[in-house]
């Protein structure tokens, strides 16, 4: 979320990717720190994912995330 801060501060448009575990934990943060990003949520987890899956989510994921870019920092 930090990073997702200064990075747009920066002029540069950002979006975070997280698994769907962190949902909650990432709406508490953005309203502690009254910055609401743009994000994009993947099926958990990820860390037991062959590469061949890894690949596909993020191809799943890839359309989403580019339209969120594209308003990010509107």
């Amino acid at each position: 979320m930090h990073d997702l801060a200064d990075l747009e501060a920066r002029g540069i448009p950002s979006v975070g990717v997280a698994t769907t575990e962190f949902v909650e934990a990432a709406a508490a943060q953005a309203d502690a720190l009254g910055y609401h990003p743009a994000m994009v949520f993947i099926p958990h987890p990820v860390q037991d994912r062959t590469d061949v899956e890894l690949r596909a989510m993020a191809d799943g994921a890839l359309q989403a995330i580019l339209k969120e870019i594209s308003h990010a920092g509107v």
